[in-house]
């Protein structure tokens, strides 16, 4: 089971500089959403933290992109990016419980084997055994 600290994050996102001012305005934008502190990092930046069960990266850097807010895009940031929207991705589904199984099987594969399919061997069995 993973421990608390394994699913809170502390992540920074990076704004382009142009336009002025929106770094403010995806401050307020942030601080709106639950589960999610967002305070000012830089001049250029905002410090996020959040649960990756209620939030990702990807998400909300998605939702500013859909605001018309310009993220910086440098190779370095975008690497960084692509490498935390993976392993958030990866947590994420590791979190999941796997679902119940609510089928009875065993009716399913009595069905298929009196069903001719196609699927059974025409070599005799004399031939099938190694003596």
């Amino acid at each position: 089971m993973s421990a608390a600290c394994d699913v809170d994050k502390l992540r920074e996102i990076v704004f382009h500089p142009l336009p002025p001012e929106q770094v403010e305005r995806a401050l307020n934008l942030l601080r709106e959403l639950p589960g999610l502190t967002a305070t000012r990092a830089g001049p250029q930046s905002l410090q996020i933290t959040y649960s990756v069960t209620e939030h990702t990266l990807q998400d909300l850097e998605t939702l500013l992109g859909l605001r018309g807010f310009h993220l910086e895009a440098t190779l370095l940031i975008r690497v960084k990016r692509a490498l935390v929207y993976y392993c958030e991705h990866v947590q994420r589904e590791n979190l999941h419980k796997p679902e119940v199984q609510t089928k009875k099987y065993k009716p399913h594969m009595e069905a298929w084997e009196k069903h001719p399919h196609g699927d059974h061997d025409e070599t005799p069995t004399e031939w099938r055994q190694y003596k």
